[in-house]
């Protein structure tokens, strides 16, 4: 009678095994996906490097010293002339005084930095110090583990952007003592999500040139000459070709509407053009259009109030679609680069 119950309890044991054999061999190939585990190793790596934990504390005190001042000029009154009293949390995010610039400036001064110092030696690196072979002689896919690069980056990105963001929103709830309403709360959101795709952008050209270069050094030089030149240099440009385009006569016209319009084209080139409008429009509802010319009519017939949340999104859906268009052609660059590569031991 024991044999008996011995051998149905090993039948029932062997059943139990075999039917949950599927789920266990399902939780493993989950659990050691390559690319998740290199979207985990790189995501740590960043945020363990000092280099990482600098430039953050740099962007930090940059944004509380702007989060200061507005909250000194919310304190004093001195509301900006676009101001309006039904939106004073957003204030938070573009008012200043004393001459310092308002978190809005700051964040698209510095937030690139950030893009540009975890990307810059993120193939380079691995290349000199011969790892990124022995990655690729594993059952890998090349793809993955570019696209793992970018979207660890993304990641720290999103995380530091929001929590600035949300750092901005709490200091403000507590100084001024006034919630924000579902609106403004979802203005801030967007332009939070404008700001990652921005600082993605300058992850893209900073893997670019990681990929381009051998030497982390001559990357890093080039993703910051690239972000003087739109910084600074590009706005230069634009007026020297803008003074050449102006018709010499004074009633023609069309043809400065025409030379307007071309410069308003080039100057929405910039990523830091398309990032200071889009968020801007976002964080001042007063904004009602970005065309350079208003006609009488429209003029006239605009009601003046501010725009609503779905307007103002509507507004600058176009330098949205810019920016992911911007990222895209940079990652397919840095994507056909690197695939075309030969990767040996040492190279």
């Amino acid at each position: 009678m024991s044999a008996w119950v011995n051998k149905w309890r090993g039948a029932l044991g062997k059943t139990s095994r075999n039917t949950d054999a599927p789920f266990i061999a399902i939780r493993e190939t989950r659990a050691t996906s390559p690319f998740w585990v290199m979207v985990q190793k790189e995501f740590g790596d960043h945020i363990r490097s000092w280099r990482f934990v600098i430039l953050l504390g740099i962007v930090t005190l940059a944004c509380i010293g702007s989060l200061y001042t507005a909250v000194t000029a919310l304190k004093d009154g001195a509301q900006t002339v676009g101001g309006d009293a039904n939106f004073l949390f957003l204030s938070m995010f573009t008012v200043s005084s004393n001459g310092l610039p308002n978190f809005l400036t700051f964040l698209s001064f510095l937030a690139p930095l950030i893009g540009i110092a975890i990307g810059f030696d993120a193939v380079n690196s691995e290349r000199s110090k011969g790892t990124l072979s022995r990655v690729m002689s594993q059952p890998v896919h090349r793809d993955d583990f570019l696209v793992a690069k970018f979207v660890a980056g993304l990641l720290l990105i999103a995380v530091v952007v929001f929590s600035l963001g949300f750092l901005v929103m709490g200091t403000g709830l507590i100084t001024i003592g006034y919630p924000p309403t579902p609106e403004e709360f979802g203005r801030v959101i967007v332009m939070l999500l404008i700001t990652t795709v921005y600082v993605g952008l300058w992850l893209n050209l900073s893997l670019l040139f990681s990929v381009r270069f051998k030497q982390a050094a001559t990357s890093a030089l080039s993703g910051i000459a690239v972000w003087i030149f739109f910084l600074v240099f590009y706005g230069m440009i634009v007026n020297l070709v803008g003074n050449a385009l102006m018709p010499s006569d004074p009633s023609d016209v069309q043809g400065y509407m025409d030379a307007q319009n071309l410069l308003t084209l080039l100057s929405r080139i910039s990523p830091a053009q398309l990032f200071q409008e889009a968020a801007s429009t976002l964080l001042l509802p007063d904004v009602r259009t970005l065309n350079p010319f208003v006609t009488q009519e429209q003029a006239y017939l605009a009601i003046s109030s501010p725009l609503s949340f779905g307007q103002s999104t509507l507004l600058v859906w176009p330098h949205i679609v810019a920016l992911i268009a911007e990222t895209s052609l940079s990652f397919a660059a840095t994507y056909l680069l690197f695939m075309r590569q030969e990767i040996r031991s040492r190279s």
